[in-house]
């Protein structure tokens, strides 16, 4: 199963501006903001300065999870993973979403935010230093690289099956349309084969870095442990 985007005859016009505030303009509003102001500055200075260690059960739960999605992944030969029902849903919610700002970005807004979506949760958990989730939605930011490499490979084939939200007689392929517009539509297998590159070695890599951070947690308890 794969993803088509649904092209209207006309899109709806955008929704009204906002209309910005100043907080100067408010009198007294610098001053009540003050405190707010010193409580965000502790927060990034103190609270969330040192990643909260991981446990041995979770640390070994989440590598036996990682391992096996890998092995399953490798395995895959139809280039459409479990995870990637969920990936679709996303992805046709980015055109629908994108397509109020024009054609061009409507096309684009699926694969776009199909990457968003779990780049902006990793960046959560980057903030607040939690291992788990950072690791667990970076991994997969990196393993919607390989489901766009499969779209991106068969933009010339247009093999593929193509799901869409609205009326089938207005699909049309995502990456056909974005690398005939770029002209490269030449080297999709290519430009497939380095995305899938990249997202494997994110993927791994992402790992490591949870397997580095468990090491160092672990070391450093040992040093403040007495008689160390």
């Amino acid at each position: 199963m794969q993803l088509g985007r649904t092209l209207p005859p006309e899109l709806p016009a955008g929704a009204a501006g906002y209309f910005p505030a100043s907080a100067a303009a408010i009198p007294g509003a610098l001053e009540r903001s003050a405190p707010y102001a010193s409580n965000m500055e502790w927060r990034f200075g103190d609270e969330d300065a040192e990643w909260k260690p991981i446990s041995t059960p979770a640390f070994v739960g989440w590598m036996i999870f990682y391992a096996w999605f890998l092995l399953y992944a490798a395995r895959n030969t139809s280039g459409f993973l479990f995870i990637d029902n969920a990936n679709l849903v996303v992805h046709e919610g980015g055109h629908a979403l994108f397509g109020w700002f024009g054609n061009t970005l409507g096309i684009m807004g699926g694969t776009l935010l199909q990457w968003m979506v779990p780049a902006l949760l990793a960046a959560y958990f980057f903030y607040h230093r939690q291992i788990s989730g950072f690791v667990f939605c970076t991994f997969f930011f990196f393993e919607n690289f390989l489901y766009t490499a499969t779209y991106m490979a068969d933009a010339r084939a247009e093999a593929l099956p193509l799901v869409s939200l609205g009326d089938s007689d207005y699909i049309e392929h995502d990456w056909n349309t974005m690398f005939g517009w770029w002209g490269l539509l030449l080297y999709d297998t290519r430009i497939a084969g380095l995305v899938r590159f990249l997202g494997w070695m994110g993927m791994i890599s992402i790992i490591g870095w949870m397997g580095y951070r468990y090491w160092m947690d672990r070391r450093t308890q040992q040093f403040d442990e007495p008689g160390k």
